[in-house]
């Protein structure tokens, strides 16, 4: 018999960082199998039901003859209106759904292929960092090359603009965001997104903004779109999920809105890669978008419930943290003597805590862990009571 070759994986996969929540589920399973009860804080992951008329709309849909064809490249003409509609609602942002929408098999989905509309090898593309892994590793599958802009707690986990070298300005031609900002929870103002446009156009660039965590707001926090801001509709595309307002993260569904030019090279980019969603999902994603919003705002008072529950807990236990505005996460300080992964691995092994380290997010995450709240108050109460017990606040 002959000798079986060895594979060997593309030099793009050898080059990318660990994907720290492969390896955080990985010890969570191991503990489990010993019987250790695991809090599971580290993903973000809407545990409640998607409401009822949304999934009513979905089974309806599956009655509708031709449900089973292939779909649109870019969404069927009702969800990209029901997009353009409920931009215009929230927003005050008006968009022409034939040509400034398009359906996304998720915010994901837009964040990892934009750099293949936009930029060539060679290139750089600026990233926050910290920042969910998709803004980084798909910049690297477009053989692009990436320039972190930290995000920093003294900034308000904004990046400084002004301190990016005027030689990587120049050469930049994709600057990605994402605010409400996962893992921070930072979150941006008008003001900071006019900065952003200014700095677009004097570098000629473009800008994509992440909103997927635009309804998740406390305290009566407002959290504009970048579209509202004049002259972003030259240089910005906005992606959006349903995933987290809707609790629909299992149905992949979701659009990115803005300039029709940036738009299209986006449709370029799917129409050859996938085909579209399918489409009773793209109807109950209408009947998400312009259905009973009454579930949205009770979302947020369980959020705010949640959020509240465990900022008492990690008070109680000493940890330093800001209190988030938006998003369902907390970003958390390490305590001195550790490191992100090593107070994840504390947390994991000392209370049944499971927790992201920031160092999986971006170098600049070093020194912080996310909680999610993603859990039954139930689950968080008793996250806060072990954690009142490991630092001797509690039995």
């Amino acid at each position: 018999m002959g000798k079986k070759a060895a594979f060997e994986p593309a030099q793009r996969l050898k080059e990318l960082p660990p994907y720290v929540f492969a390896e955080i589920e990985a010890k969570k399973k191991e503990l489990e199998a010993k019987g250790v009860e695991i809090i599971d804080l580290g993903r973000g992951d809407p545990d409640l039901p998607t409401p009822p008329h949304i999934v009513e709309r979905l089974k309806d849909a599956l009655q509708e003859p031709g449900y089973n064809r292939y779909p649109s490249y870019v969404g069927i003409t009702e969800f990209r209106r029901a997009a353009a509609r409920w931009y215009n609602k929230r927003f005050g942002v008006t968009l022409d759904p034939e040509t400034q929408v398009i359906s996304l098999i998720g915010s994901k989905e837009g964040v990892s292929h934009a750099p293949m509309a936009y930029v060539d090898e060679g290139d750089i593309a600026l990233f926050p960092d910290p920042c969910f892994p998709i803004f980084y590793t798909a910049i690297l599958f477009a053989k692009a090359q990436p320039f972190a802009m930290p995000l920093l707690e003294e900034n308000d986990f904004l990046p400084d603009l002004g301190k990016i070298p005027p030689q990587v300005a120049e050469r930049a031609k994709l600057l990605s965001l994402n605010y409400p900002n996962n893992p921070t929870t930072g979150v941006a103002t008008k003001d900071f997104f006019r900065e952003v446009v200014r700095f677009a156009k004097k570098h000629h660039l473009m800008v994509l903004q992440d909103l997927a965590y635009s309804e998740i707001f406390y305290d009566g926090h407002y959290v504009p779109s970048i579209l509202e801001v004049d002259g972003a509709m030259d240089v910005a595309i906005e992606s959006h999920s349903l995933s987290k307002t809707y609790n629909m993260a299992g149905w992949r569904i979701g659009f990115a809105v803005g300039n029709a030019e940036l738009i299209r090279y986006l449709s370029l980019v799917k129409t050859n890669i996938d085909v579209g969603i399918f489409e009773p999902i793209q109807m109950a994603g209408v009947a998400a978008l312009e259905g009973d919003q009454s579930g949205v705002e009770e979302l947020r008072r369980i959020y705010q419930r949640r959020r509240d529950i465990l900022v008492a807990g990690l008070r109680q236990a000493g940890l330093e943290f800001r209190v988030p505005l938006a998003t369902f996460y907390l970003w958390v300080r390490v305590p001195a003597g550790y490191t992100s992964a090593s107070f994840a691995d504390h947390l994991l092994e000392k209370a049944g805590i499971m927790v992201t380290p920031g160092h999986g997010f971006g170098k600049a995450g070093e020194g912080y862990v996310r909680f999610a709240f993603t859990s039954p108050a139930e689950a968080l109460q008793e996250a806060a009571r072990r954690l009142a017990k490991l630092y001797g606040g509690g039995t």
